[in-house]
């Protein structure tokens, strides 16, 4: 095929039932360029950057914060954290609780199909704190809120990890067996926690946090800096799964838009994106990639609309 089959509507909606509507086709072409015979790979990545967002982890039983019936959430500040014995004691307690369910999800195929294509990216950012895409087989992901599976000491700094601090807090709370709905970060919304013992750093005796980035606070200036430095490099941007409701993962869309670079975004529902993307898919990130060809999953309708 060429560029004029490639972006004909009727042979787009026969292989991924869905619609497709063409204002800017060249840039459509650079992302769906290749022609493959059916149940093959046929869309290329090369030199692609992927951003991926909770949207990615739903398929693995992890909840996101803004997709299309998700509860309202409100997750605790990094300054509420620390402004006080019993909201450090509040948030530990709801974390070791949900820590017993978040650390049991598997790489969905999502993860999968991004670990089986990785050499052909330039580079995978996620905003995730879940540690699946590694956990899938994928290298040098770029974590840019941290991970869940890190903890870190306020006052000296020291590093451990997440079961060892999960072990030292089973020892100190025996029977704090409560349950609740895990959020995306890993916590739970738990009545009571008065009675809950903080485990303190094993080295100083200070106060420990996991190694994820809070609500309120930044992201280093180095992660940023190497992440702006992908974007630079790359052929063009693929969003997965993400709202890019906050500035962290939003400043790449910005810059590739900037860079004159194709935008791909698929996620179900808006985004603060969405007015600078080439192309946008209302659809979830599993069924989407199956019907390009790049996961064994069968593809099936990937949304309502297409745009490019």
């Amino acid at each position: 095929h060429g560029l004029f089959d490639l972006l004909d509507p009727d042979d787009y909606r026969a292989r991924t039932g869905s619609y497709l509507h063409s204002s800017y086709p060249l840039a459509a072409y650079w992302f769906l360029r290749g022609t493959v015979p059916s149940g093959s790979r046929w869309v290329d990545l090369s030199g692609w950057l992927v951003l991926t967002g909770a949207g990615v982890s739903t398929d693995s039983g992890i909840p996101d914060y803004r997709g299309p019936g998700s509860p309202p959430r409100t997750p605790m500040t990094y300054q509420e954290l620390v402004a006080s014995p019993e909201a450090h004691q509040r948030y530990w307690a709801r974390a070791f609780v949900g820590w017993r369910q978040f650390r049991g999800a598997d790489p969905n195929a999502t993860h999968l199909a991004l670990a089986a294509v990785q050499a052909d990216l330039v580079g995978l950012i996620t905003q995730n704190v879940d540690g699946l895409h590694e956990a899938a087989g994928h290298r040098d992901v770029v974590d840019l809120h941290g991970r869940a599976d890190r903890v870190i000491c306020l006052d000296c700094r020291a590093t451990s990890t997440r079961a060892e601090v999960q072990d030292r807090l089973t020892a100190l709370n025996p029977g704090f067996d409560r349950t609740g709905e895990v959020a995306p970060d890993g916590d739970v919304v738990l009545e009571r926690t008065d009675d809950f013992v903080v485990a303190p750093c094993a080295v100083c005796g200070g106060r420990l946090k996991p190694d994820v980035v809070f609500f309120g606070e930044s992201v280093a200036r180095p992660v940023v800096a190497h992440c702006f430095g992908l974007v630079e490099r790359s052929a063009g941007l693929l969003v997965l799964g993400s709202s890019l409701h906050v500035m962290s993962g939003l400043r790449f869309v910005r810059a590739a838009a900037k860079q004159s670079l194709p935008v791909v975004i698929v996620n179900r529902g808006a985004t603060r994106g969405d007015d600078l993307a080439t192309t946008k898919i209302d659809a979830g990130c599993a069924e989407t990639l199956a019907a390009w060809g790049l996961t064994s999953a069968v593809p099936g309708p990937i949304g309502s609309t297409v745009t490019a």
